[in-house]
């Protein structure tokens, strides 16, 4: 039986890179995979998912929008499908979460998705909120803080490198706009960005 699978983590831990490997692993084998990816990922190669070891491969954009149920149905009447593989699962929507649950339960279609688990200010994402909510197996990566605890936070930084303390939930950056960090340090440097005590 398929499930739906949610490998979240901070930043820079790996998750795209754990991804590709996924899915050379299914390919080596002579299986047929389908990759999205975020419309609003635009970082790197539009239209790909790479990793910051210079792996890459090309994936379909979803944007709330799209119905991914439909379109991974469509190409896995054409040739059977293995897995479909989700970076940046995070930008999912509940209803895409639920349809993506329903490719694993009733299409017996593997789901794997790999994103952020919360937001620069440690509140959840949407999609990642109904992944930890219903996804069958829950696995976390783990990323390293400066101090070399495992970091769990992704800390929004401006150009001089400190917290930014408001914005909006998603504002696509790299190394340049967030840096990893376990809770500790994380809530330390909000606090010394002005937010005292409300960390």
């Amino acid at each position: 039986m398929a499930k739906l699978y949610f490998y979240y983590a901070s930043m820079n831990a790996g998750k795209s890179t754990t991804l590709l490997q996924a899915d050379f692993n299914y390919r080596e084998r002579g299986m047929d995979t389908m990759i999205w990816t975020a419309a609003l990922d635009n970082r790197f190669d539009v239209g790909a998912v790479t990793s910051r070891i210079g792996l890459s491969a090309l994936a379909r954009r979803f944007d709330p929008d799209t119905d991914m149920r439909a379109a991974v149905l469509a190409a896995h009447a054409a040739r059977p499908l293995a897995c479909v593989l989700i970076d940046e699962a995070q930008f999912l929507s509940r209803t895409q979460v639920l349809d993506l649950a329903r490719l694993a339960d009733d299409d017996d279609i593997p789901v794997v998705c790999y994103g952020l688990r919360t937001d620069f200010a440690g509140e959840l994402f949407p999609g990642s909120a109904a992944l930890l909510g219903i996804a069958d197996t829950l696995v976390e990566l783990k990323g390293v803080c400066e101090c070399g605890r495992k970091a769990t936070m992704n800390l929004r930084v401006d150009t001089s490198g400190c917290a930014v303390l408001d914005g909006a939930q998603t504002e696509v950056g790299g190394n340049d706009r967030y840096v990893a960090l376990c809770r500790k340090h994380f809530m330390a440097a909000r606090r010394a960005a002005g937010e005292g005590g409300n960390a």
